[in-house]
């Protein structure tokens, strides 16, 4: 799958303009409850085997989500003029990926988090080569995962858990030696079916 298909894919989501517009307050709204704003960049480096998707493995002092695999990203900033720009400073800050260096290609469904975070998924395409310099307080370590791995279907599997007395149900893509659940993996299976 190549750069070209992949924006064609993922216009089908958010349309052309997918750098640039606001997040809707609106899809930031469920039953009542206004969730925190923020932005992800879900960065494909392109390779001869494929294109690799950028994941971070959190430091494991951090308050939230401590040592979890994540996208560079966060909370948006009043100083960020659009969603897309929010995720680019962050894995600017997070991982020293300099926005210049990524074409975002479209974005993929907002996911609300459990800890009440409405996140919006932008997709961006990194030529190498890439060198990266993790911010230490909260990037433990930075790694690519193929996106073929991903777009597998039997790669997607779901587990439950009890978070404040709820029973929950999430995706985990056990990829070799980590584990990719959550959010992260979420918006991974959002991915694939955005691509498939």
């Amino acid at each position: 799958m190549d750069k070209a298909d992949i924006r064609l894919r993922l216009a089908a989501v958010c349309g052309e303009d997918t750098g640039h517009h606001h997040m809707d307050r609106a899809s930031c709204v469920d039953a009542g409850d206004v969730l925190t704003p923020a932005a992800v960049l879900v960065a494909l480096v392109a390779s001869p085997g494929g294109p690799e998707i950028i994941l971070t493995q959190r430091t494991a002092d951090l308050r939230h989500h401590p040592a979890q695999i994540s996208f560079p990203g966060g909370r948006i900033e009043p100083g960020d003029a659009t969603p897309a720009d929010a995720a680019l400073r962050e894995a600017w800050e997070e991982v020293g990926l300099p926005p210049e260096r990524v074409e975002i290609l479209g974005c993929l469904p907002h996911y609300r988090t459990v800890s009440d975070y409405c996140v919006q998924p932008f997709v961006g395409w990194v030529e190498p080569p890439v060198w990266f310099a993790p911010d230490a307080r909260e990037v433990a370590e930075v790694f690519l995962v193929p996106l073929a791995f991903v777009l597998d279907p039997a790669n997607h599997t779901r587990e439950t858990m009890v978070h404040d007395g709820i029973e929950r149900s999430f995706y985990v893509l056990p990829y070799p030696g980590r584990r990719i659940w959550g959010a992260t993996a979420g918006m991974l299976v959002s991915l694939a079916r955005a691509l498939g």
